[in-house]
């Protein structure tokens, strides 16, 4: 059983930085692959950024190549996704995910989810 939780979610604009934060609970936390979703309102949750659970192998949509890094500490039970040149279209509710593999990229292929932090970026 893993419990995540986010944090760093916040109002920015255009162009500016944000650092989420997934904390996990649970001593097997670096076994899971961890994922990032996203879900703007009356939109389906999409995959936004995947990374494995040694932290070596990451995967990144396509519309946040080179503008998003995920990462992980392993020792801190956490995984973070720096997200830079923010736009407005990448306004959602932000939610890490585990339980799936590294090549899981819809939401289904994952168990363990949190309650999600918002992201608003302004014009």
């Amino acid at each position: 059983q893993v419990q995540l939780v986010e944090s760093g979610g916040g109002l920015v604009q255009a162009g500016g930085s944000l650092r989420l934060s997934c904390a996990a609970s649970g001593r097997t936390f670096s076994s899971y692959a961890v994922g990032w979703f996203r879900q703007a309102p009356g939109k389906e949750r999409d995959l936004v950024s995947v990374i494995s659970g040694g932290g070596g192998s990451t995967y990144y949509t396509a519309s946040v190549k080179g503008r998003f890094t995920i990462s992980r500490d392993n020792a801190k039970n956490t995984v973070y996704l720096q997200m830079n040149s923010l736009k407005p279209e990448d306004t959602a509710a932000y939610y890490c995910a585990a339980g799936g593999t590294f090549y899981s990229r819809t939401p289904k292929g994952y168990n363990y989810w949190g309650q999600g932090t918002q992201v608003t970026v302004s014009s």
